[in-house]
């Protein structure tokens, strides 16, 4: 085997990886930018006080982070909010453990950050043709 093909073939998985950093640092991005800017107007919810309003606007500044990078790179909406999803999936068991005071908001905010991020990998594996063969 040539190098060539061996760089061929490995590349689409180059890609696959790159785009799981890059949507990474784009949702963090997301996070800093709108959290610091919601802070400033006076949105601060605290995962003590507002668990459930804290997490979802997080996920919402993540997803916002990750939508742009993901349609700057070309990707349909309907991959691109699917991708969003991964966001605001983990709190759905994880709610009504809140509300039944099993966990506190800092376990919850811990356990869904821990949970998304493979939850990406999951959709992203699933739909591998869109993340390893998609034009970056």
């Amino acid at each position: 085997m040539t190098e060539t093909a061996s760089t061929s073939r490995r590349s689409p998985w180059l890609r696959f990886t790159w785009h799981y950093i890059e949507m990474i640092i784009a949702m963090f991005v997301g996070m800093g930018v709108l959290g610091l800017l919601q802070a400033a107007v006076g949105l601060d919810f605290s995962y003590e006080r507002d668990p459930e309003l804290a997490y979802l606007l997080m996920a919402f500044n993540m997803s916002v982070g990750m939508a742009a990078i993901m349609r700057y790179r070309g990707h349909r909406w309907p991959v691109t909010l699917e991708m969003c999803g991964t966001m605001f999936a983990p709190v759905l068991p994880l709610f009504p453990l809140l509300w039944l005071d099993v966990i506190d908001g800092e376990t919850l905010m811990i356990i869904a950050h821990v949970a998304m991020f493979p939850l990406m990998l999951a959709v992203m594996l699933w739909r591998r043709t869109e993340y390893t063969h998609h034009a970056h």
